[in-house]
């Protein structure tokens, strides 16, 4: 995992010099269909990445993006009406039959297809029309790490193209040496404080959500354990009752409108005599970690979750388990 985790900038730098020719013919087609809307695919991590292109869909290009409910079609069988939509499956191995399905269903439907994946030949690559490859190569561990930062960077490219957003195409450029940088910083606090919870619960607001749901996964994944993300307007919703004198809490505060909000919920929540690890802007003088910044806020979140890998990687060999190999999971699953 930590190997896999520290080639993340060589990935993003392949992805973005393999896919440039791809990006703009797939920009062109898109800019001359203008699809009213984005209907994500996805399981896991994979959904996370999706959740974070619905975030960007919506914020720079102003079009609603939803994340399926895969039942609807695997199960329900429900024909949709997504003829002015594009459809997109974000997937590392592209064998999940709940994600084929769909995307064959939506093919001819659906104003486009196209599959953000790593395994190029995959079943889920042959029933779009669109391939955009994440040129992560192969991934050992069965905690994504290098596959999940490529879907994220795959994203930003495919909103980039549809909107003509330069700025946007130019951070990419600059991202693999942000990511180096991110690698660097010193999470050993957070490791430090988490090595006793039992449950944990972490928090993201509008991009930092899916940063969030992320995280989450991961510390139940690799470290077993108990973690739930929610968004800090969702806990004052009932959640907040749990939590009480030393309930640990990670908080992600991202540059950008949702900043003052999470920073006031974690005064808040220090006032309730909560453990919180607050990762905030360097010139946060509460902060714990320092959430990495980058030439654009949209990109902050990749260098966020890079610099979490390799924390939660710590965190899981100071505890003594393998997050190579976590329990009862495994690389690829095929669920229906």
């Amino acid at each position: 995992m930590y190997k896999e985790a520290m080639e993340a900038p060589e990935v993003v730098a392949r992805q973005y010099a393999n896919n440039s020719a791809l990006m703009k013919m797939l920009s062109r087609e898109l800019q001359l269909n203008d699809p009213y809307s984005l209907v994500t695919v996805a399981r896991g991590s994979s959904d996370h990445a999706a959740q974070y292109l619905n975030y960007l869909a919506g914020l720079l290009l102003g079009k609603l993006s939803t994340s399926l409910s895969l039942s609807l079609i695997t199960i329900y069988q429900k024909a949709l009406r997504v003829e002015r939509s594009l459809a997109v499956a974000v997937s590392q191995s592209g064998e999940s039959p709940d994600l084929i399905e769909p995307m064959k269903s939506f093919k001819g439907k659906a104003l486009s297809t196209l599959a953000l994946v790593n395994a190029v030949d995959s079943p889920l690559a042959k029933v779009v029309k669109w391939v955009v490859p994440l040129h992560a190569g192969e991934e050992k561990s069965v905690a994504a790490t290098k596959s999940f930062i490529a879907s994220l960077t795959a994203s930003v490219s495919l909103i980039a193209s549809m909107g003509k957003l330069s700025v946007l195409q130019d951070g990419l450029l600059r991202l693999p040496e942000d990511l180096k940088k991110a690698q660097g910083l010193d999470w050993s606090k957070g490791v430090k404080k988490f090595s006793n919870a039992k449950r944990i619960m972490v928090v993201g607001r509008g991009l930092g959500l899916p940063l969030a749901l992320e995280a989450a996964l991961k510390f139940k994944e690799t470290c077993s354990i108990q973690a739930e993300a929610f968004s800090s307007a969702e806990i004052k919703h009932g959640p907040q009752t749990l939590i009480q004198k030393g309930y640990p809490l990670l908080i992600f505060a991202n540059r950008g409108p949702g900043l003052a909000d999470l920073l006031s919920f974690a005064k808040e929540m220090r006032a309730r005599k909560a453990q919180v690890v607050l990762v905030a802007p360097e010139e946060i003088a509460e902060k714990d970690l320092i959430f990495p910044e980058t030439s654009h806020p949209v990109l902050d979140i990749i260098c966020a979750i890079q610099a979490f890998y390799l924390m939660v990687e710590e965190l899981s060999q100071t505890l003594g388990r393998n997050p190579d190999r976590p329990k009862n999971l495994s690389k690829v699953t095929k669920t229906k």
